[in-house]
């Protein structure tokens, strides 16, 4: 019998685009061009989320590292932020010596609960962190009333969340900064990458600063900082890639969301929750995901080999932080300890086709009926 096809969980989209790009990045991008496709995607990317200003960075981590730091986070502070997440959102905030403080979701967007984030704040809170996970929005209104009534700013990480938005407002350009991912999972891709933005020129100019090993823009003397910075560029070769996706940005997201409609529509009568979308708000579906009612009997793992046993990837969703070895155990996040186990991450990249995500539909439907 013959093995079907791969089905990815994720891959990237390249075209003849980005390869001319990042060839002509690779044979000509030095010297006097060393920064061209850096400063060009910079501009570009600035221009698509609607920010005054943004620096390129090697990934969302350290676009994440060098804003806290800007902001003067450091030890004895405490930066809120919800329990489900990606370790890449609290690390930062280890490295400048301050606390993650976990706190619960929301049921529904699976994002920081605002609630729970009101509750959260002490003294020592210097930031609220909201992430917008999958390409699901945070509240990020009530947020804000929140750390505005504290003097406490909000930053987005919007890692996820290309092609999201909140109220007209793209993911990223609300907070008092936002920071995106261009890992090879994403929906644009550098191979590796990230984005800091904002619309605040100070905070602009001390990262632009720090990312610069401490030399500041302007400085006469060659190779003088004035302070101990960080190293967190982005190459020229990734930047070129990088340009060529955004010229494909509309058509990237549209396939994103066109897959998370083809989804949502076949598995409507199964009474698993997906992504949403409330008023207000346009998601970029970068990871479609399936959550199981708890009525229905579900062992996460089984449904994964599953999906191996009939060649699909499956992605689990995101551990809690507190189940990790290295975080305090905050058994009060019910929500998050609950939704947690019973959700997978689908295949949705731009070249499945109809096809592959039917295999993907019966596998899952077969799965759960079997186990209902």
């Amino acid at each position: 019998m013959t093995t079907p096809s791969k089905i990815h969980y994720t891959k990237p989209s390249i075209t003849a685009l980005e390869t001319e790009y990042a060839a002509d990045a690779a044979a000509n991008g030095w010297g006097e061009r060393c920064y061209d496709y850096i400063e060009r995607f910079e501009a570009a990317f600035s221009m698509h989320v609607g920010t005054r200003f943004a620096i390129a960075t090697s990934s969302a981590t350290g676009a994440l590292h060098l804003g806290m730091a800007a902001l003067g986070i450091g030890p004895g502070d405490e930066v809120i932020l919800a329990d489900i997440n990606w370790i890449a959102s609290a690390a930062p905030i280890v490295h400048l010596g301050a606390k993650p403080v976990l706190v619960d979701i929301d049921p529904v967007s699976w994002c920081i609960e605002p609630g729970a984030v009101a509750a959260a704040i002490t003294p020592r809170t210097k930031a609220i962190l909201a992430v917008h996970l999958y390409g699901n929005m945070c509240d990020l209104d009530t947020l804000r009333r929140i750390g505005d009534a504290h003097g406490i700013p909000v930053i987005e990480d919007a890692a996820e969340a290309v092609g999201s938005s909140w109220h007209e407002h793209p993911a990223g350009s609300v907070g008092i900064f936002g920071a995106f991912s261009f890992h090879g999972t994403k929906t644009i891709t550098t191979g590796e990458g990230g984005m800091f933005v904002t619309q605040d020129e100070a905070l602009y100019q001390r990262v632009l600063t720090l990312s610069n090993h401490g030399r500041a823009r302007g400085e006469k003397r060659q190779f003088w900082p004035a302070e101990i910075g960080y190293k967190y560029k982005m190459s020229n070769i990734q930047a070129a890639i990088g340009c060529a996706q955004l010229e494909r940005v509309d058509q990237l997201i549209a396939k994103k969301r066109d897959i998370f409609s083809y989804y949502h529509d076949a598995l409507s009568d199964t009474g698993v929750a997906m992504n949403p979308e409330p008023s207000g708000t346009r998601n970029g579906y970068w990871m479609p995901t399936v959550v199981v009612p708890q009525h229905i009997p579900f062992d996460r793992d089984g449904l994964i080999a599953h999906f191996r046993d009939a060649n699909i990837d499956g992605r689990v969703f995101f551990w809690p932080l507190s189940t990790l070895p290295m975080f305090p155990d905050v058994t009060g996040n019910t929500v998050s300890r609950s939704i947690a186990p019973r959700a997978l991450n689908l295949p949705s990249y731009h070249d499945l086709t109809a096809a592959d995500q039917d295999r993907v539909i019966r596998c899952l439907r077969s799965y759960l009926g079997a186990n209902s």
